[in-house]
């Protein structure tokens, strides 16, 4: 049991710490301070949910259907593509990120909207989380423990990246830094876009 949990824990700390979509946004509603629990508890959730359902079958049934992948390999195409105009639109306008305060602060309802959306609009969360870190799970001796594992490295992931970015939020308060993570969560969300738009 304990050999399988570690294996889900090494595997999917691996995998979610490469620098990605979800990663950025986190960081980026941490530095804010914007509902940063609630988002990094949401992509435990949906980490936590997609592994699970990858280790008991959804892996397979995603490998078989290319119709699937191409759904949301478009569709999460669009949102990242969207998404980095407006990080980028906020970097080279005159409302650039703040830290106590942005001009229109967002419900917690709008956040976890955006969440959800870089979560599962994003390809790589069913072609990490689901075919990966699933088909790898359903191999182990222990396919729940190795799934818990692969929770708990979620967890403990974006509950250190949201405590984190928020406690460094007042040294990074100068616009000039805010406009320079913004531009960086616009170009990693463009990357992870082009990436997705790229011939198969």
């Amino acid at each position: 049991m304990w050999q399988s949990y570690s294996n889900g824990l090494l595997v999917a700390f691996g995998l979610i710490m490469a620098i990605g979509a979800q990663n950025a946004f986190v960081l980026a509603q941490s530095l804010r301070r914007e509902h940063h629990l609630s988002t990094a508890a949401l992509c435990v959730t949906c980490d936590a949910l997609l592994v699970t359902a990858g280790v008991f079958g959804l892996a397979g049934l995603l490998a078989d259907s290319p119709l699937l992948l191409g759904i949301a390999r478009w569709g999460g195409a669009a949102f990242l593509l969207w998404y980095a105009a407006q990080a980028l639109r906020r970097a080279l306008g005159s409302q650039s990120l703040q830290h106590s305060a942005t001009p229109l602060p967002r419900s917690r309802r709008a956040v976890l909207l955006a969440a959800l959306a870089v979560t599962l609009l994003n390809p790589h969360v069913y072609l990490d989380t689901v075919l990966l870190i699933g088909s790898l799970g359903a191999q182990q001796a222990v396919p729940g423990a190795y799934a818990l594992g692969a929770a708990s490295a979620s967890l403990l992931w974006f509950l250190g990246l949201a405590l984190g970015a928020a406690w460094l939020a007042p040294w990074l308060a100068r616009p000039a830094t805010w406009r320079l993570i913004d531009l960086a969560v616009a170009a990693m969300m463009l990357a992870v876009a082009v990436q997705l738009l790229r011939p198969l």
